[in-house]
């Protein structure tokens, strides 16, 4: 089995930037990390694997993860331009709902695919590319000029009509984004081969007959 091991976080604020988006590029690598954490010590073969009922994968998620920030970060650049959701003629949002649209459109085909390990896609090779998102984040929220600019949402049925987002915004939502399916991986991880999250050992040492740990110093 190849290994493939977990790079360091791919963003470490300067101090050129002020303390909220120092804050908050913080919490997003942090995010990132425990994300790329859940991928140490296997290889593709595991990466790729299914260790539940989902069809959730850790290579695909983190695939999909590093998507959504690179999409968002785009929509800080350009707006709503940079997240459309355009429909082929003749097919509605319930088709798409129902899988019954003669046509897929090129971003759903995306998507599906962004949460799985295609043939011929490296677990090397996909946290290559979320480290070079991750840089480019860092690089896009240091040039804003104030994070409260904000954009209108693109049209789509998730969104509310004119709804807006603020760059501030955006960066709150990957993070939380970042950490839910950060959770996931964890799950995912530990069906996959027994591993846990060092917190959840800790807590198990901590709580096994005979020990006299206390839980406040657990975290």
């Amino acid at each position: 089995m190849t290994t493939t091991p977990t790079p360091a976080s791919p963003t470490s604020p300067t101090s050129a930037l002020d303390a909220e988006r120092i804050d908050l590029l913080a919490g997003l690598a942090t995010a990132r990390s425990a994300l790329t954490n859940t991928v140490r010590g296997i290889g593709d073969e595991e990466a790729g694997q299914r260790p539940t009922v989902s069809t959730l994968c850790l290579g695909g998620l983190i695939k999909h993860v590093a998507s959504v920030e690179e999409g968002w970060l785009r929509f800080v650049v350009d707006g709503p331009a940079a997240m459309r959701y355009d429909l082929p003629d003749g097919v509605t949002w319930d088709d798409l709902a129902a899988g019954t649209a003669r046509e897929f459109p090129q971003w759903a085909i995306d998507h599906q695919n962004g949460f799985r390990m295609l043939p011929g896609e490296t677990l090397a090779a996909i946290l290559a590319r979320y480290e070079e998102v991750a840089a480019r984040s860092e690089e896009i929220i240091a040039s804003v000029p104030d994070l409260s600019v904000r954009h209108a949402l693109p049209e789509a049925p998730w969104h509310e009509p004119g709804a807006v987002r603020s760059v501030r915004g955006v960066l709150m939502h990957v993070i939380a984004e970042t950490a839910q399916h950060a959770g996931h991986a964890d799950i995912l991880r530990e069906a996959l081969d027994g591993r846990k999250h060092e917190t959840d050992r800790r807590i198990d040492r901590a709580v096994a007959p005979g020990t006299s740990h206390a839980a406040g110093g657990l975290l």
